[in-house]
């Protein structure tokens, strides 16, 4: 592209130059030659006044002699014979007698070719009325005086014109072809999985324009396969609900080796859970925008969930409790991202205390926010900033030991973010602390319309500091 860009530029450039300096070339040839012969005849003027007054031979050599063209040997004056007295020249003759007679028959001014250039005859009539004919020599070099260096010139601008033109091209097709080869390299890079490849934003408006919808595309497909990594890690964490009740009551099988096998199954189908959601938290979080437009009940969503966990508690010997979920309240969000977020909590809570501890679930609701607190009464989280980092919950696992004292475990760290992520949908968050139960309280707050975020947060501590100060639910 860029070559051909050149070529074209090149062969352009030199149409135009040639279209332009041949003509000049031959303007300013002919208007050397007409310089020539205009002085030839202002010279062979100059001899008129003299002719008309005298034809004494004399005279007219002193008036040669003293003349410019006389002086530099190029003028000849050709009188014809008038009565007693002869034809005669004065001066250096070249052109032929028959050139001159022709001349002095015709009455008009003439040019001829002679030996070393022109010859202009100039006829005048004299006293005797006759015709004499002034002759003046315009050599060649006369004619052409100046034309070599205007050809020169002319060609030297031309070649200028067309290395300049050549130079500019090269340097355009650079500007063009940089910017459309690292889009095609970006594409390539693309196209094998380097999902980090992007171009640079410069060069023409076109490829401008071409690097900007291909960084969008780009940013969007990447977009896109987090959502689906986000997607796989949720629905593998939304696992966790089935398989904490299939532990626990894999757990009261007691022994045997039908229980043995069946706690080693669930054990190992926690660990493939917790191996698809590693591998899958790197991803950027799934947006969701688009949520707003529904709702839910949380009254009813929690009540419903507070049942199916209530079921558990009992076998674990755990008090659960539940209080505001009265009346309905209604918020901004999917019902099934709602119940995502409480198994999340709901699950930890589980999960990471040990048998027996109590735990509850209590909703706010206010005119712009909705607070829903999921409190325990296990261990706590001793480093609450770092449990909201993805992958980070450092929470412990009261059944996984076969004493009963509660262990560390691995944790993805997920339930928290599927529970921030939902409460960010609507311009919430969730912060964590300490419960009056002794142990985590997760608090989730969920804006109800398009409020602004500091007048909402007021309202939020508000009626944390109420629910603080009635500790009994």
């Amino acid at each position: 592209m860029r070559w051909a860009l050149v070529k074209v530029c090149l062969a352009v450039t030199t149409m135009v130059v040639a279209a332009f300096a041949i003509p000049l070339g031959l303007v300013i040839q002919e208007m050397a030659r007409d310089r020539a012969f205009s002085n030839a005849e202002r010279h062979a003027a100059g001899m008129g006044p003299t002719l008309s007054i005298t034809t004494d031979r004399a005279e007219l050599t002193r008036a040669v002699a003293t003349s410019e063209a006389g002086g530099d040997g190029r003028m000849a004056v050709h009188v014809p014979a008038v009565g007693a007295h002869p034809a005669l020249t004065i001066g250096d003759r070249r052109a032929h007698p028959h050139d001159v007679a022709s001349t002095r028959e015709q009455g008009r001014a003439r040019t001829v070719t002679v030996s070393g250039g022109y010859a202009l005859l100039q006829p005048f009539a004299i006293g005797s009325g006759e015709i004499a004919v002034v002759e003046i020599h315009v050599p060649e070099s006369e004619v052409s005086k100046g034309v070599t260096t205007a050809w020169l010139v002319l060609a030297g601008v031309g070649v200028g014109l067309v290395i300049g033109s050549v130079a500019v091209a090269d340097r355009l097709g650079v500007r063009m072809v940089q910017p459309a080869r690292r889009l095609v390299g970006a594409a390539r890079d693309l196209g094998e999985g380097r999902l980090t490849a992007r171009v640079p934003e410069e060069g023409p408006t076109e490829l401008r324009l071409a690097a900007v919808a291909f960084n969008s595309m780009a940013d969007q497909v990447v977009h896109l396969l987090a959502n689906e990594r986000e997607l796989a890690a949720d629905l593998s964490h939304r696992l966790r609900t089935p398989l904490t009740v299939l532990r626990l009551n894999a757990a009261s099988l007691g022994d045997g080796p039908a229980a043995e096998q069946t706690r080693i199954a669930v054990e190992k189908l926690e660990r493939e859970v917790d191996t698809i959601i590693r591998t899958a938290r790197d991803a950027k979080p799934r947006t969701v925008a688009g949520r707003h437009g529904a709702g839910c009940d949380a009254a009813e969503v929690i009540r419903e969930r507070m049942e199916f966990w209530s079921a558990l508690a009992e076998d674990e010997g755990r008090e659960a409790r539940v209080a505001g979920v009265e009346r309905p309240v209604w918020i901004p969000v999917a019902r099934a991202d709602l119940v995502a977020a409480l198994d999340a909590l709901l699950g930890n809570v589980f999960r990471h205390t040990r048998e027996g501890a109590a735990f509850a679930v209590d909703v706010h609701s206010g005119e712009d926010a909705v607070i829903v607190l999921v409190s325990d009464a296990g261990d706590g989280i001793a480093d609450p900033k770092a449990a909201l980092a993805r992958g980070n919950s450092g929470g412990t696992d009261a059944t996984a030991a076969a004493d009963g004292t509660p262990r560390a475990v691995g944790s993805t760290g997920l339930g928290l973010d599927i529970a921030r992520r939902l409460a960010e949908s609507t311009g919430g968050d969730v912060r964590i602390g300490r419960s009056v139960l002794g142990g985590t309280e997760v608090r989730l707050w969920l804006q109800r319309g398009a409020v602004r975020p500091s007048v909402g947060r007021r309202a939020a501590r508000a009626m944390v500091r109420r629910r603080r100060r009635t500790p009994t639910r």
